[in-house]
């Protein structure tokens, strides 16, 4: 499917997106789990996305090709920690599109759109979380400008 840019809408999350964001953060977490051997069975919810569209401090936003929605993401003012060098930073998460959709800049759009909402709040360090093996998205957040700075290492003691 081709997709024109009159076709695409990036838009703040409202209540009625609520059923097809519970399904992303679900597709989300399927994604993540060959990842991470940490994660319980089942139905998991690293947020409360309703709790997050209410959230002054938080920008929701989902991506429209023809009415569809088919991505979202989202961008939230954090404290630093005291050592830092910034007292506050945007964090990005929830970045999802649809499978069938990927591969066409509908990611790097809501990257750059949630960029200009962190900027709009006077702030410029931004950071997000990526698993080390998920080549795929560690290649395309670094091509956003990103770089790593630190892993998270694990192990299972008996």
């Amino acid at each position: 499917m081709d997709i024109n840019n009159k076709d695409i809408i990036t838009r703040p999350a409202t209540n009625t997106d609520l059923p097809e964001l519970n399904e992303f953060l679900q597709s989300l977490v399927e994604a993540e789990r060959p990842f991470d051997p940490t994660l319980k069975d089942g139905k998991i919810f690293y947020y409360d996305i309703q709790d997050l569209i209410l959230d002054e401090g938080t920008e929701i936003l989902v991506i429209e090709v023809d009415n569809e929605i088919v991505g979202s993401g989202y961008a939230q003012i954090r404290s630093g920690k005291p050592f830092e060098r910034y007292e506050l930073f945007g964090y990005l998460g929830f970045m999802y599109v649809k499978p069938e959709f990927r591969g066409r800049g509908l990611n790097n759009l809501l990257l750059n759109d949630l960029k200009k909402w962190i900027l709009s709040k006077g702030i410029t360090e931004v950071r997000l979380q990526v698993y080390s093996e998920n080549d795929a998205a560690v290649r395309a957040y670094e091509k956003a400008g990103f770089e790593k700075i630190l892993t998270t290492m694990r192990c299972e003691i008996n």
